[in-house]
């Protein structure tokens, strides 16, 4: 069997023990819950790889347009077992994301699926793309009708 041994994982690792998972090393949450943010339409999609994790114990809030998402792995209790290697940090993990205007925060879904979060977050109705209509001087309505190049008239 093949050990690697590089001092800086070992330094996190005791930093870690000594100051708490808290505070260890900057980062270090990032790596325990790392994530994919993108736009697909009319919404926003976050996954969040959150492998050994009780989705019981996963908790995700808005407040003031930052979304926090924390959780927790619990780390193994096995009196028999002796330990060659552990990497998987245990712990309460936590991400914090500022979120920018223009979404329907009331909206958001999570779902939870192979430890993944999944949490998808629409566009607030007022960021949507809209057609506005334009009123003549003379009181009718020009609105662009869909598949004609003519605008259609009418009376308001």
């Amino acid at each position: 069997m093949v050990l690697t041994f590089d001092p800086f994982r070992e330094f996190d690792r005791v930093a870690g023990q000594v100051f708490g998972a808290g505070t260890a090393i900057a980062g270090a949450a990032a790596q325990a819950m790392p994530l994919d943010l993108y736009r697909s339409g009319d919404h926003y999609v976050l996954h969040c790889d959150l492998a050994g994790v009780d989705p019981g114990s996963v908790q995700v809030d808005v407040d003031r347009r930052v979304l926090t998402i924390r959780a927790e792995r619990s780390a193994r209790t096995d009196d028999d077992v002796q330990w060659v290697r552990r990497e998987r940090p245990t712990g309460t993990f936590e991400r914090r994301i500022a979120l920018g205007d223009g979404l329907d925060l009331d909206k958001v879904a999570a779902t939870w699926q192979d430890g993944v979060l999944t949490l998808t977050i629409p566009l607030a109705e007022a960021s949507k793309p809209r057609r506005i209509a334009i009123t003549a001087t003379d009181g009718r309505r020009h609105e662009v009708v869909e598949g004609s190049a003519t605008p259609a008239i009418t009376k308001s």
